[in-house]
């Protein structure tokens, strides 16, 4: 397993238009053979990070995924929304491997 971290710089005052994108995402990434964790947003004070995570059953399934961007036209609807409302201002991803807990111990 894969998990993509992406650290966003948003606009607080664009928040609405950023979780708008988010739900996109969420419904593209699961739709499309991932699973998404969630976008987490600042709950209190000024912050302008967001964070988002969603994994694949390898890399080689992930960029399978990302052979949509920029020809799927719902993957372009969805990056229109960043680009219009300016809601992200810059943002960043790492690839982590987890390591979860054992729970059977």
């Amino acid at each position: 397993m894969i998990t993509c971290v992406v650290h966003y710089v948003i606009d607080p005052a664009k928040t609405a238009d950023f979780e708008r994108f988010a739900r996109e995402w969420m419904r593209l990434v699961n739709a499309h053979g991932g699973v998404h964790h969630g976008y987490f947003l600042p709950a209190e004070g000024a912050s302008d990070r967001a964070e988002a995570l969603f994994s694949f059953d390898s890399l080689a399934a992930y960029e399978q995924y990302r052979q949509r961007f920029g020809v799927d036209p719902e993957f372009m609807a969805a990056d229109r929304i960043r680009e219009e409302s300016g809601c992200v201002l810059r943002w960043d991803r790492t690839f982590m491997r987890p390591l979860l807990p054992d729970l059977g111990s």
